[in-house]
C-alpha cells in the first residue's frame, strides 16, 4: 500500500509550471479539483507556495509523466516509497517561535479566507495560536486589522504543508475536532444494577451464569433447608440449657 502524496498543493504548482499535463490529471495526481489546479495555473490559489518536485522525492518518475502527457486520458500513479518513515507524534500545543508570533493574525487570516471548512480547533493547532485571536481577524476587530495581510502559515513556517493538507482533509470529510469530546460510559445507579442482577438470577437460574462464575466451595452452593436449620440452632440451645 503506497503512502500518501507529500505535499499536494506545492506538487501541483511544481506539475503545472514544469509539465504539460492537463489540469484534470494533476488534479487527480494530487487530489484536488480541477477548478483548484485551473486557480494554480491562474495565481489565484496556492500564492506563495514554493514547488515540489516529486520526481526528487521518490512519488513520481519521469516516465510516468512522460506517459501522461502522451495520453491525456492516463493516470499518473504514486511510485512505491524506498523507505518508509514513521511520522512523529507531537504532543500539546504546537510551538511556535517568538520571531514567528507577529505572522499569526495574517496566517490566520489566510487559513479563514483559503480554508473557511477549518474549524477553531484546527487552525489553533496549525499555528499556535488562541481562539479570541481567531475571532478578531474573522470579525475584523484586532487591533492590527487594518494592516493584515493573508499569508500562508506553511510559507512563514508555521507549520508544514503535511499538516495543513491533512487539517484541510479531516475538515472536508467532517472528522470531529478537538471540541467534539466522545461521550464516556454512563454508570448504572444502585437500583438499576440491582434490578439487572434479579432479572439475570431468574432467567438463568442455579445453573446460569452466576452459577458458572460461583467459585465457592461446593458445600457451600447447596441450597439450605430453612427447617433444618433451625431444627440444629434449637438442638444447639437445649444443650447449652441442659
Amino acid at each position: 500500500m503506497s503512502q500518501p502524496l507529500l505535499m499536494p498543493k506545492a506538487t501541483a504548482v511544481w506539475l503545472v509550471d514544469n509539465t504539460a499535463l492537463s489540469f484534470e490529471q494533476i488534479a487527480a495526481f494530487c487530489t484536488l479539483h480541477p477548478l483548484e489546479v485551473q486557480g494554480i495555473a491562474d495565481g489565484d490559489v496556492a500564492g506563495g507556495i514554493m514547488g515540489v518536485n516529486p520526481i526528487q522525492n521518490g512519488q513520481l518518475t519521469k516516465e510516468e509523466i512522460e506517459k501522461a502527457e502522451k495520453d491525456p486520458n492516463y493516470r499518473m500513479k504514486l511510485s512505491e516509497p524506498k523507505v518508509r518513515v514513521a511520522a512523529a507524534k507531537r504532543k500539546g500545543p504546537r510551538y511556535t517561535p517568538i520571531s514567528r508570533r507577529n505572522e499569526r493574525p495574517n496566517a490566520i487570516k489566510w487559513l479563514v479566507r483559503n480554508h473557511p471548512e477549518l474549524k477553531d480547533a484546527q487552525i489553533m493547532r496549525l499555528v499556535g495560536t488562541t481562539k479570541s485571536t481567531i475571532d478578531s481577524v474573522r470579525e475584523s476587530t484586532h487591533w492590527n486589522a487594518a494592516n493584515l495581510t493573508a499569508m500562508d502559515p506553511v510559507t512563514l513556517g508555521l507549520c508544514s504543508q503535511i499538516d495543513l493538507d491533512l487539517e484541510v482533509k479531516r475538515a472536508s470529510k467532517g472528522g470531529p475536532g478537538v471540541d467534539e469530546l466522545p461521550e464516556g460510559t454512563t454508570l448504572m445507579t444502585a437500583e438499576e444494577a440491582l434490578e439487572r442482577a434479579g432479572a439475570r438470577g431468574h432467567s438463568e437460574g442455579p445453573d446460569g451464569e452466576f452459577a458458572a462464575n460461583d467459585h465457592r466451595p461446593a458445600e457451600a452452593q447447596d441450597e439450605f433447608d430453612a427447617d433444618s436449620v433451625f431444627a440444629k440452632l434449637k438442638s444447639l440451645k437445649n444443650n447449652d440449657d441442659e
